[in-house]
């Protein structure tokens, strides 16, 4: 009676030897496994149903490609989770990185449309002034540590909660507040010569 192996109960480890060793097959039979609890897992991250399938499966390509590095030293599907979040993160803040550059000029528009010296005057030094200011903005989020940056773009261009925005970074929401207090700092000292130029006022 015990000499019959339990349905659907094949050790990972021993799938994994085979795919090690070439067999598309043994993968597949991985996948199946936790393809439910992978998609769960990027739907922490990733809202939009159809983007979180294409993560799911960009996560499964990144393990079979990496299946050969794989020793053992944490379960398979430890490993398998782990890269399901980088990937799930990956794509979070290249979506906000997207999201930010097609919003920043209408930022800054809005922007310069609550002060009154760039409101009431239309002259190229206006127009030069609002491409400045957008550069800077640029410039200044480009070279925040990549913390800070994340989670000021994931706040102010994405739209996310503290509490989404430490979910997603794995970390408090009070590092969270404060990376973002810090990146609103840096912004602000860049941006504020600008807006208080003499030749402006």
């Amino acid at each position: 009676m015990n000499s019959y192996p339990k349905k659907n109960q094949q050790p990972d480890q021993e799938l994994v030897l085979r795919a090690q060793k070439g067999d598309k097959l043994a993968f597949d039979l991985l996948v199946i496994k936790y393809q439910h609890k992978i998609i769960q897992v990027v739907n922490r991250y990733v809202k939009d149903i159809n983007e979180a399938q294409d993560v799911t499966q960009e996560t499964f390509i990144k393990a079979y490609r990496a299946i050969g590095s794989f020793r053992g030293k944490s379960t398979f599907y430890t490993w398998l989770y782990s890269i399901a979040i980088n990937t799930a993160k990956n794509n979070l803040v290249s979506r906000s990185r997207r999201h930010f550059d097609c919003q920043i000029e209408i930022e800054v528009a809005e922007t310069c449309g609550n002060i009154p010296q760039l409101r009431e005057m239309e002259t190229p030094e206006t127009a030069l002034l609002n491409q400045e200011i957008l550069a800077t903005i640029k410039k200044t989020i480009d070279e925040l540590p990549e913390e800070m940056r994340v989670a000021i773009i994931l706040c102010e261009f994405n739209g996310l909660s503290y509490e989404e925005i430490a979910h997603a970074m794995n970390c408090p929401i009070g590092t969270v507040r404060s990376r973002i207090f810090r990146a609103r700092e840096a912004l602000d000292s860049a941006l504020t010569p600008l807006l208080t130029s003499g030749d402006f006022l």
